[in-house]
């Protein structure tokens, strides 16, 4: 059976926010019986871009995250609701009851992914439900997906079988949470939130002037297995990146034609600038 899934590229992401604007347009002062009750103008936003740096100046990541209703295929908000107030459809979007949920505040507890809002007005659990009603009269993509300008979203509609070959295929991840929730949304190039990287700048002096060293050959061992190469840009500046957070000492060694091989280590915790490295003429 084809199940809906939805695909958040981090890197294509610029944080216009269309996607958020676009659900608050679809439910604010709308109601869809059996669907959603209204949201509220202010305080909720069921999708959200999350900003998210990494490092620190001079060296900074700064990247976006898609933050809603992951649809799992074990939803705990559904093993914490009663009266049937959550239901997991066949094409894998889960809904709130807007009738049966109200006066379930545990709904909004059981998220581990922080996706369902409290409507004190209501007194009524929410989140977004994938369009569940522009699904059902024939929209092939919900609107957020159809609001990114610039493909970050994407929404399949496919076999589980399939959806994991594009997975692979593409390197996706899930955000399981510590739980095993099976979540349908998936996540390409998501290094770039919940891993770090380490970086620097390679100097020299030629003619008593300083000078960007590019081209250098950077190679990045841990434990005596190298982990990483690059070459360093015509600024001088190399990184390494999708490194473990807090994952211990490493070891660069630097090889640049004209001058003198460079070896340091350092402790990698969060992203790390190792600074301007000057490296000796040969």
């Amino acid at each position: 059976m084809q199940k809906w899934n939805l695909v958040f590229d981090i890197a294509s992401c610029t944080g216009c926010h269309n996607c958020t604007i676009a659900v608050q347009d679809e439910y604010v002062g709308n109601d869809f019986p059996g669907y959603a009750a209204e949201m509220p103008r202010h305080g909720h936003r069921w999708v959200e871009i999350e900003r998210c740096e990494r490092g620190r100046h001079p060296a900074v990541d700064l990247a976006y995250m898609f933050r809603a209703c992951q649809h799992c295929d074990d939803p705990p908000c559904l093993r914490a609701a009663h009266t049937d107030a959550v239901r997991k459809r066949p094409d894998g979007i889960v809904v709130i009851d807007p009738q049966r949920a109200r006066g379930q505040k545990q709904i909004v507890d059981a998220c581990p992914y922080h996706a369902v809002v409290w409507n004190e007005g209501l007194q009524l659990p929410q989140h977004w439900n994938f369009d569940a009603h522009l699904i059902d009269a024939g929209w092939n993509a919900p609107r957020p997906v159809q609001a990114c300008p610039t493909g970050a979203l994407r929404a399949l509609k496919v076999t589980d079988d399939e959806m994991g070959r594009v997975a692979a295929a593409e390197g996706l991840e899930r955000l399981e949470m510590n739980r095993i929730c099976r979540p349908r949304v998936y996540y390409r190039n998501l290094y770039r939130v919940t891993r770090v990287f380490a970086g620097g700048t390679l100097l020299t002096n030629r003619d008593g002037m300083e000078t960007c060293v590019a081209g250098a050959r950077v190679r990045l061992l841990r434990r005596g297995d190298v982990v990483g190469e690059a070459r360093s840009d015509s600024f001088g500046d190399f990184r390494f990146d999708a490194l473990d957070p807090f994952s211990g000492e490493y070891r660069i060694e630097v090889t640049a034609d004209g001058c003198h091989d460079y070896v340091a280590t350092f402790e990698l915790g969060e992203s790390h600038w190792l600074g301007e490295i000057r490296l000796d003429a040969a």
